[in-house]
């Protein structure tokens, strides 16, 4: 099977589009939190991938051309940002307060895991831009001396996660002010979280956008003194 994909360029872009197609279908019909599209797409490529036993390589030769079009759709976030900056203006210093806690909250929370289970320096340096966007995440993972791969799956496995309970938990915790859902998807789960504030509204989706670009650079500076801190 690998002999006959390998050199196809359409392989991994049509069975990528395919599986979101139907689980954008799941997802409007159960309408069931865990089935987040993005995370039904992720199921469904694994599964086909292990039944028929097709390498990861041979499968990202052609889905590696849908990953270049991760930077221009997080820029494209700027977009309902510019649409709600009035909301920005007004509320600026609670917006960046925000952030700004849930980025402390997350060093403190890989601090406390990476010393529990004794991590070693790489895998630390890799945990740590785990909120980022990939695009960023990579970069930082890199620059602290951490395993791409591992920083890759914690993006993933994150954003993955905040688009999924997202909604629950603003539920549960009674969240319900537009502008404290945005930043809490976006500090929290980067790109992947935005999406699902998208979804919730328009203002939701600006802050998250907000939050991605703001959460990126205060962990940009804060990463290598937590690196040494946690060393």
């Amino acid at each position: 099977m690998n002999d006959l994909l390998s050199e196809s360029v359409y392989f991994g872009i049509v069975i990528s589009l395919i599986f979101y197609w139907v689980s954008l279908i799941i997802s409007k019909k159960v309408k069931l939190t865990v089935c987040n599209p993005l995370l039904l797409t992720t199921i469904f490529i694994i599964a086909v991938l292990l039944v028929f036993h097709i390498d990861y390589d041979t499968y990202n030769y052609g889905a590696q051309y849908l990953t270049y079009f991760l930077t221009p759709a997080t820029v494209c976030l700027a977009v309902p940002l510019y649409r709600q900056f009035e909301i920005l203006k007004d509320n600026v210093s609670a917006i960046m307060l925000s952030i700004g806690a849930g980025c402390i909250s997350h060093a403190i929370a890989i601090g406390v895991l990476t010393i529990a289970f004794h991590l070693s320096p790489e895998l630390k340096a890799a945990l740590i831009p785990k909120s980022l966007t990939t695009a960023i995440a990579i970069g930082v993972g890199e620059e602290l001396g951490g395993i791409t791969s591992v920083t890759v799956i914690s993006v993933i496995i994150t954003g993955l996660l905040g688009a999924t309970i997202a909604s629950t938990l603003f539920r549960l915790l009674k969240i319900e002010e537009p502008i404290a859902q945005g930043l809490a998807c976006g500090t929290a789960s980067h790109a992947i979280g935005t999406s699902k504030a998208i979804e919730l509204g328009e203002i939701q989706g600006a802050m998250s956008s907000l939050a991605i670009v703001v959460t990126g650079i205060l962990t940009v500076i804060i990463a290598p003194f937590l690196m040494e801190m946690i060393r």
